[in-house]
């Protein structure tokens, strides 16, 4: 181990890097179950692959390697939820909005929320035979527990380690991780995270429903996305803490405040089907969608974050082709159909008619 870098743990002549560099994917996602953020569970992921690369030499085999790396990488997002508060999703807040007509209260400062995680950010395979502990309703769900419950049931119920090696792992008892685990799953089953109540997104009738969606928002029909939205379908936009619950308020709040939008490229992520949105030829939001049995869409989740689009692999501005394509369609109205309380209508719908309010980032 001598004359190593100790910033470099991945020294590609090392034996570490080719030993450890296969469960580097896996980690992170472990590290993004632990925190609800994937830029914070990449930093995780260094400090673990730092950790482990310190330790090497003790590393004795009594355990595999990949389990003896899942300790240090759960140690590391313990020590850091001790000083991080958790991530939740709008909707575990506060309560709904009442008028979807009314301007949004900008995001309060320093507050934290749930984000994304892109599928590619970890092997097809894994999202495939795990989808369900990575969906958004179950990472929103771990926000609820405490750090070492959370541990407890990735650990138990994601991984499937026993209950003495997780005992072992967080110097506890056997009936302490038993009666952490029954509280975990007390708290899961009071938000419904377990449900199953979902569409997989390579089912060919969610793709289609995810080619109507995109089809709604650019050609700016409302009728159509109206008709995909389930009756009490919601939408969430992240940072802002406002969020609307039933289509009627759904429909009023994108009639109202939110114009067309240029571009939309088809994505996956948290094992579901989403979008990335471009307005005026610059990088907007991404959609979220969980899409239910009945292939409708049961919740939309808009992260109104451009910051996120290098994480999905996409740029934050648009060729100038696809930009001048996305401004032209910011000139037209964005939903006709409906009127501002949600019912038909045959005037358009101009969302910037009420000029000088003080919109949110489009949704």
């Amino acid at each position: 181990m001598a004359d190593r870098d100790p910033d470099d743990p991945t020294d590609p002549t090392d034996d570490f890097r080719r030993l450890t560099l296969p469960y580097r994917r896996e980690l992170l996602v472990h590290c993004y179950r632990m925190l609800g953020s994937l830029h914070e569970a990449e930093d995780l992921l260094q400090e673990t692959y730092l950790r482990a690369w310190r330790g090497f030499d003790r590393f004795e085999g009594r355990s595999s390697l990949r389990r003896w790396l899942y300790r240090i990488a759960t140690n590391a997002c313990l020590n850091a939820l001790q000083a991080r508060a958790r991530r939740p999703l709008p909707a575990a807040v506060g309560a709904p909005g009442e008028d979807p007509t009314l301007p949004l209260d900008p995001p309060a400062p320093g507050a934290t929320w749930l984000e994304p995680l892109p599928d590619d950010a970890t092997d097809p395979a894994a999202i495939v035979a795990g989808r369900g502990s990575v969906r958004l309703a179950f990472i929103a769900a771990l926000q609820h527990l405490t750090a070492r419950q959370r541990a407890v049931l990735i650990l138990r119920e994601v991984l499937g380690w026993p209950a003495d090696e997780v005992a072992a792992l967080l110097q506890t008892s056997r009936p302490a991780v038993n009666s952490a685990l029954q509280r975990a799953r007390a708290q899961l089953a009071a938000t419904r995270a377990t449900e199953d109540e979902i569409t997989e997104p390579d089912d060919p009738r969610a793709r289609a429903l995810l080619d109507r969606y995109v089809a709604a928002f650019v050609g700016a029909d409302l009728d159509a996305l109206a008709r995909l939205l389930r009756e009490d379908a919601i939408l969430e936009m992240p940072p802002y803490a406002a969020w609307f619950a039933g289509r009627e308020s759904v429909l009023r709040f994108l009639a109202a405040q939110c114009p067309g939008v240029g571009h939309m490229v088809r994505l996956r992520a948290n094992g579901q089907p989403a979008v990335a949105v471009y307005s005026g030829g610059l990088a907007q939001s991404i959609h979220v969608l969980a899409v239910d049995r009945d292939v409708r869409l049961a919740r939309i989740t808009a992260f109104l974050d451009p910051a996120l689009f290098p994480r999905f692999g996409l740029p934050r501005a648009m060729s100038a082709m696809n930009a001048m394509s996305a401004m032209n369609a910011m000139n037209t109205p964005f939903l006709n159909g409906l009127d501002a309380h949600g019912h038909e209508s045959h005037q358009k719908v101009d969302p910037v008619a009420g000029a000088g309010r003080d919109l949110p980032h489009r949704a």
